[in-house]
Formats: structure tokens, sequence, C-alpha cells
């Protein structure tokens, strides 16, 4: 029906088109049950790299990339065109066309570089970011690195009408009857896709999405990964809440989490200081736990003697039986008899039994405070347990107060047991997103960044364990995610690497004032305005060098200084008694949210490099043959891993042999010199991964034989077997 809808509004008689439109919008009207849409809405990729011939399909570079012609004729700058849907032939400017590829054809990628950044020429470390429409980068990335990538993490467009993506070239907006269809079939086409690059034994997706296609979202997540743990998560992005007409305003959005394997949450340990555990009250608060409810067969009802000037545990009676009275219990001259009763009368029980908390008593870990009408005094304590933590080293002794009772504090720093509410005042999109982005390229040129804090945490959940994690984000939009990438790495010295892609496109309104001006995407001035040029790779640059696009230092540094209350020492008063007690109040002040990252100046930047490519594509028969090496180098790099700088040789002749340490690969390009090939590799054990180019699988396995724990790859069958881009596997 989508496609029908696309195929109506290339009518060019009004009175029809708006006939069959009337028709056709009766058959939309009949809904049906559970998550349905069209799965298999074609999708026509624009090859702008690829020569125009007689034969080819092609499609106007304005206007639906679907509605596909046939070259007939070339005459200079003019193509003669038959049209798929009507056989009318036309004439076209050669600069008015691009040749096209339907879904399921395969064309063969490869990697054009635009630029790099290098800012630690020590490193062998290399983030990428690939100009790609998505589903073709992602079907390289399958061939590249399937089943290795840790996390995955994506903001894709959240369609809400408001022509902030495209579907078959065109942009799709709120009036588009099947715009939630061609929504769902674009994303699982993709999600399909990045399943088959996560690690099934520990990885993560993380989807974040808004109120307009959560639940449809999450039904596709359902269906496409049973079995899987799944969760979601509201984030506060915008505090005071975004405006909707007689509705609430918004202040969150969603962040849905798929689990693979053992992969699991890790918990944040605070900021590294060590802070004091929590300590437990001792008296039950849940009413099923009152007096006359008997745990393990123990009733746990008794008085706890406080001597009243010392503040200190004297004496610890007998459970009293169910008809004894509370205030019968006997005297202890000096000491108040303590049980616990709640504000409103009950009674309750205490936490643990007579005998352990004696036991406990003894070990220093049982804290004594005023309380109120009904029950005098406030008892903490620290569960049996916290002598396995301190054996473990998780916990430690720092001491003795001056009541007797021991200091115990966390040495990791306090771990928070996260919840799927988060409203961290860093994850604030306007001020960590839009007006970070805008200090480094200036206001305007991208809406509704992500907060780099909130991206960063989000990774921390997954991958602070993991200092050499392989993170992808195929919407990469402006470009957070390598940016937060690099702060963890910041943090803890990580070698984890990014690869981003995004898209080139430019905004609706920027395309019709570019069509008006008589440009056309593939030209220069249409390329400088897209996203990929214009946002996503200057701000890789300026963050990574720690300046903004006019070459001024960044202001500021990354510990993100907030309002936040701080827990200290002072006087309290007792409203009971009216008498001032030490105890815990709170200071309101501006802190860093990230005092580990207080002293990284934005200035500063990063050390770290990242290399910028365009996906390409190749000749199937060239390639066979041998003829495009050179354009498949980056490809090559990229499977070995991405290690050191992208190699790279100008001359048109093919040395018979590369050897390269920096890269830890070696190709072996003429096999007739595989015993000169062999000597060399062996002077070089730090090399991991061995491409032997040859025709003969026969050859093929007895050349590798000796490569034992490396990985190796056949040229170029491997490629061209292993690699079907556009068939819809």
């Amino acid at each position: 029906m989508a496609l029908l809808q696309d195929l109506i509004q290339q009518i060019d008689d009004p009175t029809l088109r708006d006939r069959i439109l009337q028709e056709t919008d009766k058959l939309i009207k009949q809904k049906k049950f559970g998550l349905v849409f069209e799965e298999h809405l074609p999708e026509c990729t624009p090859l702008y790299d690829v020569p125009i011939r007689v034969g080819s399909k092609v499609a106007r570079k304005i206007g639906y990339v679907s509605d596909i012609y046939t070259v007939l004729k070339i005459e200079g700058s003019a193509v003669l065109c038959d049209r798929r849907e009507t056989h009318e032939q036309v004439t076209f400017q050669m600069d008015e066309i691009v040749a096209i590829a339907e879904f399921g054809e395969p064309i063969f990628p490869t990697l054009k570089l635009l630029d790099s950044v290098e800012n630690a020429p020590d490193s062998d470390l290399w983030h990428t970011l690939i100009e790609a429409d998505n589903y073709h980068a992602l079907q390289l990335l399958e061939y590249l690195y399937a089943e290795k990538v840790d996390c995955i993490y994506i903001d894709p467009p959240y369609n809400t009408g408001a022509k902030d993506w495209k579907y078959n070239n065109d942009y799709v907006d709120g009036s588009d009857a099947y715009r939630h269809s061609k929504w769902l079939s674009m994303m699982e086409k993709r999600l399909k896709l990045a399943k088959k690059l996560l690690n099934p034994e520990d990885s993560v997706l993380i989807v974040t999405i808004d109120e307009k296609e959560y639940l449809h979202l999450g039904c596709l997540l359902e269906e496409l990964f049973s079995g899987k743990t799944m969760q979601m998560v509201s984030i506060t992005i915008n505090p005071s809440g975004a405006k909707r007409d007689n509705l609430f305003s918004r202040s969150d959005e969603y962040a849905y989490i798929i689990l693979f394997g053992n992969a699991q949450v890790v918990h944040p340990k605070g900021n590294g200081n060590e802070r004091e555990v929590r300590w437990w009250y001792l008296r039950r608060t849940d009413y099923a736990s009152r007096r006359g409810t008997v745990k393990g067969g123990v009733a746990q009802f008794y008085p706890i003697y406080v001597d009243d000037k010392t503040m200190k545990i004297v004496a610890i009676g007998e459970a009293l039986k169910p008809e004894q009275s509370r205030f019968d219990v006997p005297a202890i001259e000096g000491a108040t008899p303590v049980f616990p009763v709640r504000d409103d009368g009950v009674e309750m029980n205490w936490g643990i039994t007579r005998d352990s908390l004696q036991k406990l008593c003894k070990e220093g870990v049982v804290r004594v405070s005023p309380g109120s009408k009904n029950q005098q005094y406030v008892f903490r304590y620290l569960s049996a347990n916290y002598v396995d933590k301190i054996k473990s080293g998780r916990w430690a002794v720092r001491g003795l107060r001056e009541d007797g009772t021991k200091i115990v504090v966390e040495t990791e720093g306090k771990v928070t047991r996260t919840t799927t509410v988060w409203q961290n005042k860093s994850y604030d999109a306007g001020q960590y997103g839009t007006s970070v982005l805008g200090d480094i390229i200036g206001s305007g040129k991208f809406t509704f960044p992500k907060s780099v804090y909130a991206v960063m945490d989000t990774l921390k959940y997954f991958i602070a364990n993991k200092e050499n994690a392989l993170v992808v984000d195929f919407f990469a939009g402006s470009g957070t995610t390598m940016h937060a990438v690099n702060l963890l790495n910041s943090i803890d010295n990580g070698h984890r690497r990014c690869i981003m892609v995004t898209n080139n496109e430019v905004s609706a309104d920027e395309a019709k004032a570019l069509d008006e001006k008589g440009y056309r995407p593939g030209d220069k001035e249409w390329d400088r305005l897209g996203i990929a040029r214009y946002v996503t790779w200057p701000r890789t640059v300026c963050s990574i060098k720690g300046c903004n696009i006019d070459g001024k230092p960044l202001d500021g540094n990354y510990g993100c200084n907030v309002e936040q209350y701080t827990e200290i020492e002072g006087e309290i008063v007792n409203p009971e008694t009216g008498k001032k007690i030490r105890g815990k109040v709170y200071k309101k002040e501006k802190e860093p949210a990230y005092p580990e990252l207080a002293d990284l100046k934005m200035s500063d930047g990063f050390k770290t490099n990242v290399a910028f490519f365009k996906l390409s594509f190749l000749d199937k028969t060239s390639v066979a043959l041998g003829r495009q090496f050179r354009e498949l180098l980056p490809v090559l790099w990229m499977k070995g891993g991405a290690i050191g700088k992208c190699p790279a040789f100008e001359s048109d002749e093919l040395p018979e042999m590369l050897i390269l340490p920096q890269n830890k690969m070696a190709v072996l390009i003429d096999e007739i010199y595989y015993s000169e090939f062999d000597a060399e590799l062996s002077q070089h054990p730090e090399i991991q991964t061995v491409f032997i180019v040859t025709d003969s699988e026969i050859a093929y396995r007895s050349m590798i034989r000796a490569y034992d724990g490396k990985d190796c790859y056949q040229l170029y069958r491997d490629y061209l077997d292993n690699f079907r881009i556009n068939t819809g596997r």
C-alpha cells in the first residue's frame, strides 16, 4: 500500500490522482490488531560514485528514487532514458540523475578516506566515522565485525512527522498515512543486521526513543530479540518540560536495553572516593512485620536498654511473650528500655534476633541515636555479612567513633543501585547537548543533540569493565557517542573504539534552498552542508583538538558542575527534646557531577585518532581481477581491527606484499612470493591479521597452515563470496 501511494503521487492528472487517493484512503482505515506493518517496502540506493552507462538504472537526484529509469542513449551530457512504469522516454542532463541499486541487487563496497585527525601519534587506537546510508554500512560492518561488537548505541529518528528523516530519498512527514510502516520497515532491516554484529556471549543493544514510536519499537524488539533480556528506562532530558498543547509537558524519553549472553548492568561505584557504608535501621517498617508475627520461629519483640547519659546499649532483654506488656519489663537504673514502636503506636519487631544483636554489639557495629516519643532511641546496624565484605576487600574499617562503633567504608566508592528512572541534572539535553555542541561548531546547525553525559553514563553501565570494547552507532547524528567514548577512555585510560555511521543529508529547508539555486545531491555545495561534513566531523575534530571551528580553545572542564546537596557533619535539633546533637546535614552548592573529569579541560581535547571515510562502491569484475586493491585497502585495515593509521600507497603498480607491523596486518598480493612473505612474517610476531590473494583454495589452505592463532582471509574470494550488499539477507 505504501508503494502504491508513492506511485499515485507520480500521476500527473490531479483529478485522477485525487480519486485514486480517496479509494486508497478507505483501505487505509481498515485496522488490524497487533504489530502489523508492510515489512518489505522497497528501498533504493543512490550510487553517486558509480558512473552512468547505457543500460544503467537511474533516478532523478531530486524526486522519488524509486521512480526508476533505464538509460537508452548518452550523447554528451544528454541522457535518453526509459521510465519503467510508463515506458515514457525522457531526456535528462547527466547532472540531474544518479545511478541506483534496488533492494536485492548486489553492490560491492569500499571506504574512501576523506579526512583524519591524529592527536595521539603514539597510540594505535583509531576511531572511524563513515559517511553512508546506514543499511549498506551495516552490511559492510557485518563483513568486518560479525559477532565482535560489544555495544550498539543508536538514537534513530523519532518519526515525529516533522520531516526529520527520509525513506527512498524523500522526507516522511505527518501526512504520510504509512509513516509508521515505513519507519518500522526501515528499523527492522537495520536491527536484523545489528543483531549479527553483536557478540552473542556478552553484548548490549541500546535504542533511545520518545512517545511517538516507543510502543511499536518495543513490540518490534521483542519480536526480533525473542528470549533476550529487555528493559526500558526513562531519562529526564528536559527538566522544565517541552510544551504539549492541552497535555502534560514532556520532560523525558526512553531507552530500550537488550542484553545478550552474560551482559549485565555494571552499577556505578560513586566517584572512587571512600564513603561510609549504609547502616540498616533495626526496627521493621512494614506492617506485615508487626508484633505477633514470628520470623523463623524466633520472636523479635524484646527490650534494648540504653544508658540515658552515655547513649550506649547496656543490656538486651529476653523476647516478650504475646500476653506481656512492654510497660511491665524489669527496670535498670539510669537506662531506658526501648521497644520497636512506630510513631502511630503500632508495636513492630526488631530486624534481627536478640542473640544476633548481642553479637553485633560486641563487634561494634550497632549505633544509637535519639528517637521519638514512642521509641526513645533509634538503632542502626551492619548485617553479619559485613565481615565477608571486609575480607573480600570491598569494605574496610577506618577507625572508631567516640561511641566505640566502627567506621566502615566502601573502598571502591559507594555502590549505587540504579533504578529505571534517570533524573541526573547532567542529562539535560539543552545544557549538555545543545549548548556543548553550539560552543564547538556554532548554534543552529543541529537540533536536539543528546547530553554527552547521558550517553557516557548509558555506555558506562555496560562497558565500564571492558576497556577494549568496540562500540557502534549507526545513527550517529551530531557525533555524541564518540565524544562520550572518549570521555570514558579519559576516566580509566581505556582503549575503547567507536565506529559511527551517518548519512550526509541536508535538512528539508536546506534542500529546498539548494534546489532553488540549481544544486543537486552529490554537488560540492550540497555535500558541504550535509550532516556528516557540516556537523558530525567538525564536532569530532574539534572535541579531540580542544577547540571550536574557529580554532579558539574551548572553555570549561568536563566535571559538569551542577547544584547538588553535599552531606556534611553538623548539629541538628531533636524536635521532641529540643536538644542539639551531632548528625548529618546537607549543604546546597555547585559541585562537579563527575569529579574524575574535573581536571580534564575541554581545551585539552582527547589523546586519540579518528579516520573519516565515505562508503563507495566497486566494480565486481575489477575486484576479482585485483585491479582495485588500493581502493580496498581501508576495508582490509578495518577488518584487521583498525590498528594504527590507515595505510595507503599511491603507486599504480601493486607491490608483491605488504608487511605492516604498525597495523598488525600483512597482505600477500602475489602468491609467487609466498616464501619471502613467510620469512618476513616470521620477523613480526605482533602481526595478527593475514590476507592472502589467491584463486586456489588448496594453495590458500596450505599457505596459512603455519599461521595458527592468526586471523587469515583469502582475497578476493572472501570479499566477493561473503559480502553481498543490498541482497536482503
